[in-house]
């Protein structure tokens, strides 16, 4: 299935700079940038809350804490499964 987006002008040429610049088709390239600004929107948001959990210290201190158990969980000589 297909639809048709509007774009201006400009966008539209500087996408299609980018996917000869790739050799990819223009819908190729509109696919990986969607795809990295979801995920650089996630890693921004996840960022975030770290940093309000940071502003927190009882919260952040919780958080260390739990990380530090689980840390030993990763060298617990158990054979991946």
């Amino acid at each position: 299935m297909s639809t048709t987006i509007r774009i201006n002008e400009e966008v539209r040429e500087t996408l299609r700079e980018l996917a000869a610049q790739e050799g990819l088709s223009m819908r190729e390239v509109l696919q990986k940038v969607i795809h990295e600004y979801r995920r650089r929107h996630f890693f921004e948001q996840v960022n975030a809350a770290y940093a309000a959990l940071q502003k927190n210290p009882g919260e952040w201190r919780a958080e260390r804490d739990e990380r530090k158990l689980l840390e030993g969980t990763l060298a617990d000589g158990l054979d991946d499964e």
